[in-house]
């Protein structure tokens, strides 16, 4: 995937790597930074977001740079 814009290379990047992480058994300690990663891909997130929906609406965001 090429792109003309590298900031949005390495927030894709940073997001898989959350996504992997979390596949293998991970588990996100920090909301704040798992928020902060959806909000870089371009989403909206409420501070008061269950974890588990902000992961899946990131995956979600990531099915569609496919």
């Amino acid at each position: 995937m090429f792109s003309s814009n590298p900031e949005t290379v390495c927030e894709i990047t940073q997001a898989k790597q959350l996504i992997v992480a979390i596949d293998r058994g991970g588990v996100p300690l920090n909301p704040a930074k798992v928020n902060d990663i959806a909000r870089n891909l371009g989403l909206e997130v409420s501070r008061k977001a269950p974890v588990e929906e902000t992961i899946t609406r990131i995956r979600k965001a990531l099915e569609r740079t496919k």
